[in-house]
């Protein structure tokens, strides 16, 4: 079976990918990214869950890239806007570009490892507003990434047209933990309820009738 390198935040969806590429019985290396997110506290996540299964893990420290990766709230750069993605002030956590720079690298990793592919976790609730985790941008950069180098690197995303509701049923199917999780883009002690991010995953629980493991905030 194929070597995959998986982007891995620390997030619900990339937590989800980490093991369903387990699963498929892929040998895994997991790949962080620093780039001066708000919500760092992912990367602890990310750390703990990759010690505890015993998967190579990078963290890499993209910091010194924020120059041109400038003007997105996740990164200190104004409010955390609050709720639903489809509203227009949520196109304020894009960070410019992130996803083909993390995947270049990623791409670069994979080759130097000697795995077949790249996978990350865009799915279709992020399609409204992160241009990088559509159909045709993971497209493009799947056939760029084929040729970019003497070894063929696939980029998958193979939750690239399923939701959150949808993601979450495959981990539960997984039997997975999602207090083992982070996703608030606030990084405070508990996750804010109130952030597209926190929005996004409640809902999805609720589609369940599940209650998320995660501590949150009181609600005024």
């Amino acid at each position: 079976m194929d070597t995959v390198v998986v982007i891995y935040s620390g997030g619900m969806d990339s937590f989800t990918l980490l093991h369903l590429a387990r699963s498929k019985g892929h040998p895994v290396h997991a790949l962080s990214f620093d780039y001066g997110q708000r919500h760092v506290r992912e990367l602890d996540s990310a750390r703990q869950v990759c010690r505890a299964l015993g998967i190579p893990h990078q963290v890499i420290d993209i910091t010194a890239m924020n120059a041109v990766m400038a003007g997105s709230s996740l990164t200190g750069e104004g409010a955390i806007p609050a709720g639903s993605y489809e509203e227009e002030t949520m196109k304020s956590t894009v960070v410019p570009n992130r996803n083909m720079i993390l995947l270049s690298l990623a791409t670069g990793y994979a080759v130097t490892i000697g795995a077949r592919s790249v996978w990350y976790g865009a799915h279709g609730g992020d399609h409204a507003i992160y241009p990088d985790c559509r159909p045709e941008f993971i497209e493009k950069m799947d056939a760029v990434c084929r040729v970019a180098n003497y070894e063929p690197v696939a980029i998958e995303a193979p939750f690239m047209r399923a939701d959150k509701a949808a993601i979450l049923a495959t981990g539960l199917e997984l039997g997975l933990d999602y207090g083992q999780t982070w996703t608030c883009y606030n990084g405070r002690e508990k996750a804010c309820g109130q952030c597209g991010s926190c929005v996004e995953r409640l809902q999805a629980f609720a589609a369940h009738g599940l209650t998320d493991p995660l501590a949150y905030e009181e609600q005024a």
